[in-house]
Order: structure tokens, then C-alpha cells, then sequence
């Protein structure tokens, strides 16, 4: 990493920092988010998405520590309402065409400002709702117009930790992420991975 780019990272995280304290729901794309994006088909359809423990176990804590967490996605899939029954996330959007209408529905159920709203998506038809968004973020593997539009981008690759990452920033802003880590030091949590 050059001294450039290194600047422009802190830069972008001390900025994105300061857009996460504020945070109140965070919308995740599921493909090259939650995922590595690669889908596996058989012949009966769609047989398996591989998902990171790290990103459940974060999305587990977010939950218990009053951060509201949806799943926006343009694709119909049962393995993802499994994933997010074990996670406790109750807002799952799928086959969704307008993302960012979505988005703003969501807030709106809330009663949220969309600058209480963050988002994730890592390709073209995450713009809309990127662009909305209070905190719009990306995986470090996101097309090259989403990472332009992004607050934060992770360093982790979607499926690898990105949304960990996410989450980490947000908990962290809004002052909580200490009081978590002490939890599981003193007491463990039991959360979904």
C-alpha cells in the first residue's frame, strides 16, 4: 500500500467513524456481501452459499446491543431466511429490484432518519441504495463505481470479514463496542455464528 492510499484509508475510515455514531440500522446485500458471491447450483437449484462465522458472530452482538440489522437482496433464496433465523435477524427483504425504495421503507418502519441508516453492497445493483444511505460501505472486493461511492470501504473481501468489519466501526462509534468484548471476557454470550 502506498503512502497515498494509505492516507486516503485513514482519511475514509476517520470520516466513515464519524457517520457510524449515529447508526441505528444496517442493511446488508447477501452475494459478494454476507458471501464471496460464488453460487453454487445443482441440478435442483441452488444447493449452498458460503457464509463467515466472524460476520455472524458481529451481526449476533449488533442485534443484542440494539442495532437493527436487514437483509436487502435481488435474489430468492431459502439458505439465506436459514442463515438469518440462526442470527436473529428478523428483516429479510429478498428478490428485491429497487433497493434503495426498500432501503427507505425500512427506515420509515423504523421511524429512522436515513442518516441513521447504513448499507452494504458490493456491485451495480447496490447504487441506488448506496446513495442514499446515512453510511454506505463496501467490501474490499466491490466493483470499482461502489467503492467510489462508498463511506467506508472494508478491508476484507465480502464472506471474509467485511461486514465484521462494518459492524466493528459502527458498535465502536456509538461507544459500545468495549462493553461487548467485556461480556465475553467475563460472562460469554452464546450468540449464532
Amino acid at each position: 500500500m502506498t503512502a497515498v492510499n494509505s492516507l486516503e484509508r485513514l482519511t475514509s475510515l476517520v470520516n466513515s467513524v464519524a457517520k457510524a455514531e449515529n447508526i441505528r440500522l444496517l442493511a446488508l446485500d447477501v452475494d459478494g456481501v454476507l458471501t464471496d458471491g460464488g453460487l453454487y447450483i445443482g441440478a435442483g437449484g441452488e444447493s449452498c452459499k458460503r457464509f463467515n462465522v466472524q460476520d455472524g458472530l458481529a451481526i449476533s452482538c449488533a442485534i443484542r446491543n440494539n442495532l437493527i440489522v436487514a437483509i436487502i437482496t435481488g435474489r430468492q433464496s431459502e439458505i439465506v431466511c436459514r442463515r438469518a433465523a440462526e442470527l436473529g435477524i428478523t428483516e429479510i427483504y429478498q428478490g428485491v429490484k429497487d433497493k434503495k425504495e426498500m432501503l427507505k421503507n425500512i427506515a420509515a418502519k423504523h421511524s429512522l432518519q436515513l442518516t441513521e441508516v447504513a448499507y452494504m453492497g458490493d456491485d451495480l445493483n447496490d447504487l441506488s441504495a448506496l446513495s442514499i444511505a446515512g453510511l454506505a460501505c463496501a467490501p474490499a472486493n466491490a466493483a470499482a463505481e461502489v467503492k467510489a461511492r462508498a463511506h467506508f470501504v472494508a478491508a476484507k473481501s465480502g464472506g471474509e470479514g467485511a461486514v465484521r468489519e462494518v459492524v466493528e466501526t459502527i458498535m465502536k462509534a456509538r461507544g459500545e463496542w468495549a462493553q461487548i468484548v467485556a461480556a465475553y471476557i467475563n460472562n460469554g454470550q452464546g450468540d449464532s455464528q
